[in-house]
């Protein structure tokens, strides 16, 4: 389900339309193959269809969505073959960017770090998937953006807002999915400058965390398809 956030006042409603969308689609607000119109989401928003189109031109221009032949656009869904080139792709970015960053993470990163790891905590306590989703991310992105001149972050979103859609379904299995914190691995690298460990716990992460669901999501389609 998609949860309108409130809007910066510096930011125009174009601008916040277009955030709202894409986190929503990054974080699983949408279903894999789920269809998005723009009088319906306009209504979800409270603005008008202007924005929502723009936006929607933008989104499908970066692949988080898909323009059909006849004009409807809907989230793309992957096959499982699909999904794991996305997912090690995934593997392969996010552990370069960690290695690269950790020189430059000072005290006030790791508290940053530290911060956003304990939200996630705290929304896993309370089963709130949909946070524990956005304070994953947080944490991936503010590890990355460390490093100055970082310029690789718009290709790892992308693919994050590939593969969100799999993690709506994710909400039943918290308890077996999350059972390593591998955020907390990555920090205990970090304060031991272990670029090795971190970029294990990251790969970790990834695989344990995004690869869990999204293999699960693709056992329920088949099962489903043999009960059919």
């Amino acid at each position: 389900m998609l949860v309108a956030t409130g809007r910066e006042t510096s930011e125009s409603v174009k601008q916040w339309v277009y955030r709202v969308l894409r986190r929503g689609i990054m974080a699983g607000g949408f279903e894999p193959g789920e269809p998005v119109t723009i009088n319906g989401l306009a209504e979800t928003l409270g603005v008008s269809a202007m924005p929502v189109r723009e936006a929607l031109h933008r989104l499908v221009s970066e692949g988080a969505l898909e323009l059909l032949d006849n004009r409807r656009v809907r989230v793309p869904d992957l096959d499982a073959e699909g999904f794991e080139e996305v997912l090690e792709a995934r593997v392969a970015l996010e552990t370069r960017a960690a290695e690269r960053a950790l020189p430059f993470i000072d005290d006030l990163y790791l508290a940053r770090l530290r911060a956003l790891d304990g939200l996630a905590d705290q929304a896993l306590a309370a089963r709130d998937f949909g946070r524990l989703v956005e304070a994953n991310f947080d944490f991936h992105r503010c590890l990355y953006t460390a490093r100055p001149g970082m310029v690789t972050l718009p290709l790892i979103e992308s693919l994050w807002l590939r593969l969100g859609p799999f993690m709506r379904r994710a909400g039943e299995t918290l308890s077996q999915t999350y059972q390593v914190d591998r955020h907390a691995e990555a920090l205990a690298a970090i304060l031991a400058r272990d670029a090795e460990a971190l970029k294990a716990a990251i790969a970790a992460d990834i695989r344990d965390g995004t690869g869990h669901l999204g293999r699960g999501h693709f056992e329920r389609v088949a099962a489903l398809g043999r009960v059919g």
